[in-house]
Order: C-alpha cells, then sequence, then structure tokens
C-alpha cells in the first residue's frame, strides 16, 4: 500500500509539511541527506552495520527533533531574523558631533529649499 503525504500549501502561504514549515523542510532534507552520505562512509570502511544504524538511527531522530523545535519556537522566518539580528550593532560611537551638525545642515537646507523651483535657486 502506498503512503501518500499531503503537503499543505494555501494562497500567500509557506508550505508546511507534518508540522514542519518553509524553510526547515530544507533543512531537513539536506540533514538526511548527509546522515545517508555518513552511513554509506561508515559502511565502506568496514563498520558493522549495527553500529552504522546506532549512529545514524538516533542522529536522525534528533535531527528530525531538532528541526520540528525551530519550526514551533521561530516560525516561518523567526529563525532567520535571529540570526540577521547578531549582526546588528549594540551601540554608534561617534568621536565628533560633526556628523550630526552636517546632517542637520543639509536638513535645514532642503526645508529651505522645499518651495522653490530649481530657476530660483
Amino acid at each position: 500500500m502506498a503512503t501518500v503525504y499531503e503537503i499543505n500549501k494555501s494562497i500567500n502561504r509557506s508550505i508546511e509539511f507534518k508540522g514542519i514549515k518553509a524553510q526547515y523542510i530544507m533543512y531537513l532534507a539536506a540533514g538526511l541527506v548527509a546522515l545517508l552520505v555518513l552511513f554509506a562512509i561508515l559502511y565502506m570502511t568496514g563498520v558493522s552495520i549495527y553500529i552504522c544504524l546506532g549512529i545514524v538511527l538516533p542522529a536522525g531522530g534528533g535531527l528530525f527533533m531538532a528541526v520540528q523545535h525551530y519550526s514551533k519556537k521561530y516560525g516561518e522566518h523567526g529563525l532567520l531574523k535571529k540570526a540577521a539580528q547578531r549582526h546588528l550593532p549594540t551601540g554608534i560611537q561617534s568621536r565628533s558631533r560633526k556628523i550630526f551638525n552636517q546632517l542637520k545642515e543639509t536638513r535645514n537646507e532642503k526645508e529651505t529649499n522645499a518651495g522653490k523651483t530649481p530657476a530660483d535657486l
């Protein structure tokens, strides 16, 4: 008997499969491919099949649980936002007020020239 899995995709919504949303499906697929390669390498080097399965099966279960946890915790784009947040500076340091004075001067120039045509300038 063939098992049919449904991938829920509504209009203007991201795909969802078994509770795993959006980019987390790709993370799970990449992890499973990496585990398949690990299994093949271990098996080809002569490691017993039971030891290979003892390594790969718990790693696959852990991968699935971790991806599902991140999907539920961060949602569709939350993990990317969290990664981007690490790149934001905690503060801005300035050793002089020159930059801010220049910004203020350019703003004042724009306000005084707002109603004038290019011929008036």
